[in-house]
């Protein structure tokens, strides 16, 4: 779709616009007929619909200006279909294909919306986060270097009141150093075992013994430690919606897929690339 540079309204369409009978504003609805082309309606819903297509530059213009250039747009397409009596067979399957899409997402927002209900989201919540049972994250902080003997002279800094925040962001050689050695909250699995087990095993505020990981030696310091739950039903009503309309939508296509009688050509019957073919519809 092209619009014209300020969207000036045809002749034809200025015209049909004069002769309309003025009515208030709040009795305008999408049936309202805002031009007649040769005896063809054009309404306040076709140009509803339309504007809702039109690519988002368009949508961001002054709403007269809008106006006058879906209603321009439409009265040219009238005029433009006049001359042809007989869609060609692409545009005749185009339509087909347009008119199954919109009539099944139609039936997907009914089942959505029927499927959405405060019973069905609880339901899920239940299913989801009823049995999840509280557990401890951790934050501590560490250093990594190299060898055994660069860990142990840390925490022999460290006993004698070193700054753990300022030898991290000093010596270590790991990407948290910067930030003076904290990776932030963990939960149990993410990081790797030994660095894991001597976390677990530590008091908040203790300083630990060197640890060796594949990365090199550590030396950590709990920093505090806290429980964590489900999280509250309207932090994940959203994402509890769409598992609920998902799963409504899928269940109703099984149904209809086990109840229809479906016959289609079994595969490697017809050569796949036939698709790249538009030869076939250019009639």
């Amino acid at each position: 779709m092209a619009f014209k540079h300020g969207f000036s309204a045809t002749a034809a369409a200025f015209c049909a616009l004069m002769a309309l009978p003025v009515q208030a504003e709040d009795a305008v609805d999408a049936g309202t007929v805002v031009a007649t082309v040769n005896g063809t309606e054009i309404t306040v819903g076709h140009m509803i619909v339309l504007k809702q297509r039109l690519p988002a530059q368009y949508q961001q213009l002054p709403p007269d200006v809008l106006f006058n250039g879906v209603l321009d747009q439409l009265v040219q397409q009238t005029l433009l279909g006049e001359d042809v009596e007989t869609l060609s067979l692409g545009s005749q399957l185009s339509l087909d294909n347009e008119t199954r899409s919109l009539r099944a997402a139609e039936a997907i927002q009914d089942i959505s919306e029927m499927a959405t209900t405060e019973e069905a989201i609880q339901a899920a919540y239940d299913e989801t986060f009823g049995s999840v049972e509280p557990e401890t994250e951790y934050n501590a902080s560490h250093i990594l270097v190299d060898t055994e003997e660069e860990a142990a002279a840390l925490v022999t800094e460290l006993e004698g009141g070193a700054d753990f925040a300022t030898l991290a962001r000093e010596k270590s050689t790991g990407p948290s150093g910067p930030n003076g050695g904290e990776p932030g909250w963990f939960g149990l699995g993410r990081m790797v075992p030994p660095f894991e087990e001597a976390v677990v095993a530590m008091e908040v505020g203790a300083v630990s013994a060197p640890v060796q990981t594949q990365f090199g030696w550590h030396v950590i310091r709990l920093n505090e430690t806290r429980l964590t739950s489900a999280p509250a039903l309207e932090e994940v009503r959203g994402d509890l919606t769409q598992s609920v309309q998902r799963q409504a939508i899928e269940a109703h296509v099984a149904d209809l897929m086990e109840a229809a009688e479906i016959d289609r050509v079994e595969e490697g019957d017809i050569d796949p690339t036939v698709l790249d073919n538009f030869t076939l519809v250019e009639e």
